[in-house]
């Protein structure tokens, strides 16, 4: 071994040693045992409470609600489909423009229908010559018989060349008439008021009969279209109010049940409800919408549903008991709103009459967890 490394250590033993004999001095403190009692110690702080943190179980009065939810519909809304097959040459208008009903709102090519009714019509006038002749035919035939040249057989016969030649010239006109509608038929015309929602084909195509063009929406009159269990619509009638939620718009939106489909759904078992809204200028058909109809007020056991707690697979509250939260399984029945708005739930079990309950503002309490009331600062003292 190296002195320098003899040398290193010696002087690491020595520092050693004299380590241990400062821990092991009189009088050296013993951190390890008061640290152990501190930690096993239990808390006894208690959760203060404020009292807008409580809820008092009441009999009060509730009024009923249905929730519901829905899309906005245009009451009026119409497809402008092509009434013969050809290609889209030109569509004056684009999404959201306004147009009024049995404005052009462009065309189909009418080369082919014009050609049909220049067919027709030639054929109309060759029918109208033929006829022509036949009346001539049968004037003669009425002056010979008149004056015993002809018999009366080849007048009968004049007579029926005639009213044949006559019939077929009528059927030419209706023949030129259908044609001239189909060439009207090129022409796109808007059947209502309202605006244009989507354009389903664009100029160039070859659009099919009864091909979709253009789709037209009336905004001034909308409603809600609400897919209803059959419970719930046994409680509802036409007439009621609904206060709804809608995308994009802040402030509430009031609707009316106009209609109640008297036919279920297939398949889903639910039954339609139609609500007719209030004019609002943001709303647009499409939108989602959400919200409630108010149905009969009763008193009930009752409390703010912000006291409820649904984090358990059965609902429960945290009712105040001898300085402790207690957790009380509980029974819901009606859903509701108080006279101010609030949204309250009827308690049928699991609490009574003057119990406090914890509102969801407190956050998560487990059972048993010591509260109590924080003590409030007297008026005068506030005043000072």
């Amino acid at each position: 071994m190296s002195p320098v490394l003899r040398r290193v250590l010696i002087l690491l033993a020595l520092a050693g040693l004299a380590l241990v004999g400062w821990k092991l001095r009189p009088g050296a403190p013993s951190a390890g045992p008061t640290t152990a009692a501190a930690a096993s110690a239990p808390s006894r702080a208690a959760l203060e409470l404020l009292p807008g943190d409580l809820a008092v179980v009441a009999v009060q009065p509730l009024t009923e609600e249905i929730e519901l939810t829905g899309s906005v519909k245009a009451v009026r809304s119409a497809l402008v489909k092509a009434k013969v097959a050809a290609e889209l040459r030109e569509l004056t208008v684009r999404e959201g423009d306004a147009v009024r009903a049995g404005q052009v709102l462009g065309r189909l090519d009418d080369t082919e229908a014009g050609w049909r009714l220049k067919q027709a019509q030639q054929q109309a006038d060759a029918a109208k010559a033929q006829l022509d002749i036949a009346e001539r035919a049968l004037a003669n035939s009425q002056a010979l018989v008149a004056q015993g040249f002809i018999s009366p057989t080849a007048l009968e016969s004049a007579q029926s060349t005639a009213q044949a030649n006559r019939a077929s010239w009528a059927a030419a006109q209706s023949a030129v008439e259908l044609a001239r509608k189909t060439q009207g038929d090129t022409l796109l015309v808007a059947p209502i008021n309202g605006l244009v929602s989507a354009r389903l084909a664009q100029p160039g195509e070859r659009v099919a009969l009864d091909g979709r063009i253009l789709e037209i929406v009336d905004l001034s009159q909308l409603e809600l279209e609400a897919a209803l269990a059959p419970q719930a619509v046994a409680r509802l009638s036409v007439g009621a109010t609904a206060r709804l939620r809608v995308d994009g718009i802040t402030e509430p939106v009031t609707a009316r049940v106009a209609r109640i489909n008297p036919t279920a759904t297939a398949g889903a078992r639910t039954v339609t409800a139609y609500l007719s809204l209030a004019p609002h200028p943001a709303l647009r058909q499409g939108l989602f919408a959400q919200g409630t109809v108010a149905l009969a007020r009763s008193d009930r056991l009752a409390v703010p549903l912000d006291a409820l707690r649904q984090d358990q697979p059965q609902p429960y509250v945290l009712v105040m008991q001898g300085g402790q939260a207690r957790a009380h399984a509980v029974q819901t029945g009606l859903r509701g709103r108080s006279p101010q708005g609030e949204p309250l739930v009827e308690l049928l079990s699991g609490a009574t009459a003057g119990d406090a309950l914890l509102r969801e503002r407190v956050g998560t309490v487990r059972d048993g967890t010591a509260v109590r009331l924080a003590a409030t600062a007297p008026a005068s003292a506030a005043s000072r």
